[in-house]
Formats: C-alpha cells, structure tokens, sequence
C-alpha cells in the first residue's frame, strides 16, 4: 500500500508556500491527492504558484503578523474544501543579520513578529478546523537555535527558531485531546529566495569571527538540500504513516549541524 494513501481528500494549509520549501510541499502533497490552500504574503507569487498546481488549489496573500488574515484564511480553506487537517506553518524570513550590539530593536521585534508570532497566529487559527477530526501540524524550525550557534549575526532568527521548537512541544502535549500531532522539522542550508529576506549588516559583522575551523566540505552528505528533499519528510509528517509521532524535532541538514 502507498505509504501517503492516508494523504488524498483530505485539506492542507501551507504559509510561505509562494516559493520554496512552502511550494515544493504544497506540490507533492497535491500529488498524493490533498487540496491545497497557499498563503504567502507575497500576492505576485502566489499567482505564480497556482499555475503550477494541476488539482484543487486556492491561494489567500496574508501577513501572518497580523492574526485576523490568518483567521480569514483558514475560514475560506475551510469553507472551499470542507475541513483543515494538515498545516505546514513555514512562512518566516532570516531578517537582519548583525552583531546583537549593533542589531536595532525594530529589526529584533520585526524577526520575531514574523517568525514566532507568525507561527503562533497559524495554529491557533488552526485550531478550531482541526479540533473535532484532528490532524498533523508541521512547523518550520531551522537548525539554528536548536542545534548550531556558530552563524554569528544570527541571534533574532536563532531565538525565533528556538522558540518555535518549545512552542511545537507544547501545543503536542496540549493538543493531544484533540488527536492533533504537532512536529517540528529543523532544515538546514536548502536552496530557496530565503536570501531575498535576509539583511545582513556587512561591515558591522567583520568584527565577530567564528572562533573554530571546520574541516573540509560542509556537510558529510552531498549538498545544500533540495526543497523536494523536505517536501518529502513534510509528506511523511502529514501521513498517518507518522500516526505515532509527536513532539518531535526532526533535523534534515545532510549531518552539517553534527560538524
């Protein structure tokens, strides 16, 4: 039997999923028969999104700082498609990158709106979609914060992405009643525009140096990864091939964060 066979009929939620990892997941579980809502801030892209979906497929631009869009957009998936049962919270940016002394509040507040508070807004909206058939809940994280302190400049998306690994393990533990699992995926380098949301204060970050040397190559296998590569373990999370999983960080980074 097809391990996603769990997977067809039923209605996904993707955020960020305009590009990237977002897309790439919404795609393959479009393959596997899932109706898809996409929700990006980015409206150009949405519509370039949509064109590459052959099945059932909306799109709703959204700020997911701001909790009444987000609300709104799960009501229209709802009302499209009858139910919510998957969400792959992932919208987030990297924002700026600098020494924390020369890092301004606004840029702090900013990383965090979008990437912690953004993700807190998702599945709270998801909630009550979710509550009464359950569901799988899949949260962006990354490996910094959770496993790599070495990426100086970083700390706002670092503490972001720290935060959204002890969010995910509470609303498991909480959402249980409701047979909905929440899991945590913890990328690492993947080739995706996120470059295109990241501010790095250049001349500010030559004065921090990363005080070790790393061997050749980094990573033991083959990289950077492929969105496709976490399309795939986004599909698995969703299945009910992963019934028994919850609370769980998963790392897909090629081994680079065990360096």
């Amino acid at each position: 039997m097809d391990t996603y066979t769990s997977l067809k009929g039923k209605t996904a939620v993707v955020t960020g999923g305009g590009s990237g990892m977002g897309k790439a997941a919404a795609l393959q579980l479009a393959k596997q028969g899932v109706q898809i809502c996409l929700v990006d801030v980015d409206g150009e892209a949405l519509q370039e999104a949509e064109k590459e979906f052959d099945g059932d497929v909306i799109s709703a631009e959204v700020d997911t700082t701001d909790e009444q869009q987000v609300k709104d957009a799960f009501q229209r998936a709802a009302d499209t498609f009858g139910s919510v049962d998957i969400v792959f919270a992932n919208a987030g940016v990297n924002g700026t990158v600098a020494p924390i002394e020369d890092l301004e509040s606004s840029e702090w507040n900013k990383t965090i709106e979008i990437n912690l508070n953004g993700t807190f807004h998702t599945v709270k909206a998801a909630i009550p979609h979710m509550k009464e058939n359950g569901g799988s809940i899949i949260l962006t994280s990354s490996v910094n914060g959770t496993r790599v302190f070495s990426n100086f400049g970083m700390s706002a998306y670092s503490s972001t992405k720290a935060g959204q690994l002890a969010f995910g393990k509470m609303a498991a533990l909480e959402l249980t009643n409701y047979d909905i699992r929440v899991n945590v995926i913890c990328p690492g380098f993947i080739e995706t525009d996120i470059g295109s949301k990241t501010y790095p204060k250049e001349k500010e970050l030559e004065k921090v140096e990363i005080p070790v040397e790393y061997p050749e190559g980094d990573q033991p296998l083959e990289g950077p990864g492929e969105p496709e590569q976490v399309a795939d373990l986004v599909s698995f999370l969703a299945s009910d091939a992963s019934r028994h999983i919850t609370g769980t960080e998963m790392f897909i980074d090629g081994g680079s964060s065990l360096l």
